[in-house]
């Protein structure tokens, strides 16, 4: 959706300029338009602001991009620590299964939380504890999840909750641009209603020079 929408603006964007362009080049426009107010200053004062429009749509397209690296980077980590957490907790309900206490201290009792902020919570909690109970390590050995495996998932736990904050950072940046967008694409609009309204009832006699500057006219 947010696709489409950015391909509607841009074919906006190229409606206006073709227009701008040819309001300026086509001399029996020209004289038409700058008859009604629509000299060289006014049609230059409307080039600036779709180049600004121009310059805005562009910055949000980038910093939708940016947004969509960053998600991508977050999902791609958050699916690799889901699946080595999943195989360690199911192993170590298996090891701590007579033992209700370090199942509690593990954050193994009970069930797992789909939601991010707790499941991110249970799972650090579980490698926080593992990390530096030597004990606890020493029963996990047992089935294949060592020392040196521990420090390595909570790396990336750490590593997660970074590209996490890198996400939300690019996503707050791109819905300010997307306002910033949204308010110059409002500006730009109302300008050339005016314009066209204006050469609407300048070229009434000659109806078929509206499409030099982008409206198609019914034959």
């Amino acid at each position: 959706m947010a696709s489409n929408l950015k391909s509607t603006e841009a074919g906006t964007l190229e409606l206006y300029r073709v227009a701008l362009e040819n309001v300026q080049e086509q001399p029996e426009i020209a004289t038409v338009m700058a008859e009604l107010g629509y000299d060289s200053a006014l049609i230059t004062e409307g080039k600036q602001l779709l180049e600004q429009t121009r310059n805005i749509f562009d910055f949000n397209k980038t910093e939708d991009d940016e947004t969509s690296v960053a998600y991508a980077d977050f999902s791609n980590r958050k699916k690799d620590l889901e699946t080595i957490y999943s195989l360690h907790r199911k192993k170590a309900k298996v090891v701590f299964r007579k033992d209700p206490v370090t199942l509690k201290q593990l954050a193994l009792d009970g069930s797992l939380q789909k939601s991010y902020v707790k499941w991110i919570e249970t799972v650090k909690k579980f490698y926080s504890v593992a990390t530096t109970n030597t004990e606890i390590q020493g029963k996990l050995a047992r089935l294949k999840i060592t020392p040196e495996d521990i420090t390595a998932t909570n790396t990336k736990v750490t590593e997660l909750e970074k590209a996490r904050a890198e996400y939300l950072r690019e996503k707050g940046e791109s819905q300010d641009a997307t306002k910033a967008k949204d308010a110059a694409f409002a500006k730009i609009d109302d300008w050339m209603s005016e314009f066209y309204a204006v050469a609407k009832i300048g070229l009434e006699e000659k109806p078929q020079l509206l499409e030099a500057l982008g409206k198609i006219v019914k034959s």
